[in-house]
């Protein structure tokens, strides 16, 4: 099936997604923010760059959207059906990333917490963040 859309708008729809700062990240942060917890946020220094870093409780957070990052089971994580070959090796390299970066921060002695895109939509958003919450609490130093 012959792509639809020209190159230059390809283009100019890719530059829109973010790196950082996504809805789902902010919605995270001020839910955090709300019920006491300070942070840092894209902190460069570590491995990854987690998106936050609580220091006081010595955890880190990833927050990751299902598509990229490849959440096993996930209605999100479609292949796309043209240059599935290209895809494929995105993906592998984001989930080899993923994994390097997570054993890298627990070397470090870090508790890591990876959020999914899926587990923040709507009706499960209270629920995860209650359940993150406890995490973070159980590791405070």
């Amino acid at each position: 099936m012959a792509d639809r859309i020209t190159p230059e708008h390809r283009s100019w729809n890719m530059s829109r997604i973010k790196g950082k700062d996504t809805k789902i990240e902010v919605k995270v942060r001020s839910w955090l923010f709300a019920n006491g917890f300070r942070f840092r946020k894209n902190d460069r220094r570590y491995p990854g760059t987690p998106d936050v870093v609580l220091p006081k409780y010595r955890t880190v957070i990833f927050i990751n959207g299902c598509f990229w990052h490849r959440h096993e089971g996930c209605r999100y994580a479609t292949t796309p059906k043209t240059r599935t070959e290209f895809w494929q090796k995105k993906f592998d390299r984001n989930v080899a990333n993923d994994i390097k970066h997570k054993e890298e921060m627990e070397a470090m002695g870090w508790n890591v917490i990876t959020l999914w895109e899926c587990e923040l939509k709507k009706k499960q958003f209270e629920e995860t963040m209650q359940g993150l919450a406890e995490k973070i609490n159980n590791n405070i130093i």
